[in-house]
């Protein structure tokens, strides 16, 4: 099992930065890869980027490229979402997630543990 725990959110103004951590624990975490999902009110859930824990590898979906970065910190077993040029629409629930499959995993579905979800507001 792989327990997850997020910290970071609130609440910022459209153009401000923010950073979220996700820091994971138990006897799988170091074989399990790492992402973020965020969900809107009234959207699906839904990818927004993932690395691995040493960080050779990266993805992001199109809306955050060049304005998200995501990091890792192997020895932490800690996944960084840093955003930057936030938009309203970036707000919702932010997810910790990590999947035992290997490559590039995008769908919801494909993830087993999932960390409690933490809230990015961002006001216009």
């Amino acid at each position: 099992q792989v327990q997850l725990i997020e910290s970071g959110g609130g609440l910022v103004q459209a153009g401000d930065s923010l950073s979220l951590s996700c820091t994971a624990s138990g006897r799988a975490a170091n074989s399990v890869t790492p992402a973020w999902f965020r969900q809107a009110p009234g959207k699906d859930r839904e990818f927004v980027a993932m690395t691995t824990w040493t960080g050779s590898n990266t993805n992001f979906v199109k809306s955050v490229k060049g304005r998200f970065t995501i990091s890792s910190d192997n020895a932490k077993k800690t996944v960084y979402l840093h955003m930057n040029s936030l938009r309203p629409e970036d707000t919702a629930v932010y997810f910790c997630a990590a999947t035992v499959h290997l490559g590039l995993v995008t769908s919801s579905r494909g993830y087993d543990f999932w960390g409690q979800g933490t809230q990015v507001t961002v006001s216009s």
